[in-house]
């Protein structure tokens, strides 16, 4: 294990927010790493359960672990203090309410050094607790990849995810490039793993499960907002711009209009459930032909990102006083 004045060879982020129910297990099964020289960060986002005294009281067990605590921001703020924080050669990242395999950074880490990859990513379980079973992802991809052969999986959003918890990165690809967390409920991993791909000359996939995936109740998309769709929609037009930009969106173009018609399906079916949910038909149909003409806009020819793409107009809206979380 990294002795803490020691540089390790791989930095784990966790952002945490009110996950002291599944926060033992997590740290428990990175404890249980075959592969020694780590360390975790542990960012905890303004918990109001006993996520903090938990974290205190593991911080003095575990020698790999650092904790930092900060007012509740997200966990894209959480993410970028703890990158800012990592010493590491390598980056990755799990999430709180979820668990690794004891072979987890080995794995990841060997495929990145044998093959000369800057991104190893791994095959992952759903843990499902109401009944309780695992499913593994059914990935139908596995070697090592160009970075024309990775954009193009990525985009697809199907054998590649843009997922963050599932890989592991080599820093310098967010140091050198300045990639940081973007503020959103939603999508903020595609949007940095779109940016991450773009750098790359190659990409490993091991057709191994280590990372179990916890779905449950409280996950953060299975409560689903006005905002949050909004924020599927704004992933969209940062895709659509960072191709644009580095003059790839045509070599590109089949993949992204594979994703955009696989997001648009989600927001439509997220947009008709959130109104269900809630009886209120008023607005839906409202909703879902500007979730049409936005979607159709951004795979047009025509297309062209405002200047400030943080200020991207919603597309969704509800009352306000049901813009709250809607369970599925």
């Amino acid at each position: 294990m990294s002795e803490m004045n020691q540089t390790p060879r791989i930095s784990l982020v966790i952002p945490i927010y009110n996950a002291e129910r599944f926060l033992g297990e997590c740290l428990a099964s990175l404890a249980k790493q075959t592969f020694r020289d780590f360390e975790v960060i542990a960012v905890n986002d303004g918990s109001t359960d006993g996520s903090l005294a938990l974290l205190r009281r593991l911080e003095k067990e575990y020698g790999f672990l650092r904790v930092i605590d900060q007012e509740n921001g997200g966990v894209s703020a959480a993410r970028n203090n703890g990158m800012a924080a990592a010493r590491g050669e390598y980056l990755g990242f799990v999430d709180a309410d979820d668990y690794v395999s004891p072979r987890y950074l080995e794995r990841l880490y060997r495929t990145c050094v044998e093959t000369g990859a800057e991104i190893a990513c791994c095959y992952y379980f759903y843990k499902f607790d109401a009944p309780e079973f695992l499913w593994e992802y059914p990935f139908r991809c596995h070697g090592v990849f160009n970075r024309t052969e990775a954009m193009n999986l990525l985009l697809h959003d199907t054998q590649m995810q843009g997922l963050m918890w599932n890989k592991l990165f080599l820093r310098s690809l967010f140091t050198e490039h300045n990639v940081t967390f973007p503020a959103m409920k939603c999508l903020e991993d595609m949007i940095v793993m779109n940016r991450l791909f773009s750098y790359i000359n190659r990409l490993a996939v091991i057709d191994e499960p280590l990372y179990y995936y916890r779905k449950h109740g409280a996950s953060a998309l299975s409560r689903i907002t006005p905002s949050k769709i909004n924020d599927f929609t704004k992933a969209m037009v940062l895709v659509r711009e960072m191709l644009e930009e580095e003059g790839r969106f045509g070599q590109y173009e089949r993949s992204y209009r594979a994703l955009l018609k696989k997001t648009s399906t989600c927001c439509y079916l997220y947009t008709i459930k959130m109104h269900a949910r809630q009886l209120r038909p008023q607005g839906c149909l409202r909703n879902l032909r500007a979730l049409r003409r936005a979607f159709r806009y951004y795979g047009s020819e025509g297309f062209a990102a405002p200047e400030d793409v943080s200020v991207v107009s919603d597309v969704v809206y509800m009352p306000g006083k049901l813009e709250k979380d809607y369970i599925r």
